[in-house]
C-alpha cells in the first residue's frame, strides 16, 4: 500500500514537473529538475511499513552451492546466517536455529540453549563453503520469541564465495511462516 502510494504521488510530481519544463527558460534546469524526478521514486520506495510481534518461526533459504555456466559446475559458498534485534528498547530470544538439508534433513541445532540478543544486538551462524553441506535448497528455520511487542528482528542469511579471479555474494531475506500469537 505504501509503495502504491509512492508511485501516485511520484506519477503526479513527474507530470507536474513535466508540465513547469514545457516552460522553463533554460535547458540546464530542465535537465535538473528531469533528474531529479527520475532519481526521487529510488528513494520513495525505502520507505516500508514496519511490524510488530512477539515471535515468529522465520524460514531462510542457504545456497551452499551453485551452479556457474556454461557448464554447470558447482560454485561453493560460505553462508552465514544473521539475526539483528531491531528493537531500540526490548531484547528477544532465539529459541532456535536449525540448519536443513535439500531434502529437509535436519543437518545441525546451532542453539543448545536460548539465545538472548539485547535491543540492537545482532548475532551470526557461519557455514564454511567447503563443508559442502546442504546442497542448493538448504535453509535455516529460526524460531524467536518475546515478552512484550517488538519490532521484528532483520534474520537474513548472506552467500559469498571466491575461485579464482570471481567472486560472488548475496543476500537472502529470511521468509515469516508463522506467527506466534497466530495459533498455527
Amino acid at each position: 500500500m505504501l509503495h502504491e502510494r509512492a508511485t501516485l504521488m511520484t506519477m503526479s510530481t513527474i507530470s507536474a514537473l513535466h508540465d513547469k519544463l514545457k516552460r522553463a527558460p533554460r535547458p540546464g534546469f530542465a535537465f535538473m529538475v528531469l533528474a531529479f524526478a527520475f532519481l526521487y521514486p529510488v528513494t520513495s520506495f525505502a520507505f516500508q511499513d514496519y511490524k510488530l510481534s512477539r515471535g515468529q518461526t522465520v524460514y531462510v533459504s542457504v545456497y551452499s552451492n551453485i551452479f556457474t555456466a556454461p557448464k554447470a559446475v558447482t560454485f561453493h559458498l560460505d553462508a552465514t546466517l544473521i539475526i539483528r534485534n531491531t528493537d531500540l528498547k526490548d531484547s528477544l530470544v532465539v529459541t532456535s536455529a536449525d540448519f536443513f538439508d535439500t531434502e529437509g534433513k535436519l543437518l545441525k541445532n546451532y542453539l543448545s540453549a536460548p539465545l538472548t540478543l539485547r535491543p540492537l544486538e545482532t548475532k551470526h551462524f557461519y557455514i564454511p563453503g567447503e563443508s559442502e553441506k546442504g546442497g542448493l535448497g538448504a535453509n535455516f528455520v529460526v524460531r524467536w520469541r518475546s515478552q512484550k511487542l517488538i519490532n521484528v528482528p532483520i534474520i537474513e542469511c548472506l552467500m559469498s564465495g571466491t575461485r579464482s579471479n570471481q567472486g560472488i555474494s548475496f543476500i537472502v531475506p529470511g521468509q515469516v511462516i508463522r506467527e506466534e500469537d497466530s495459533g498455527r
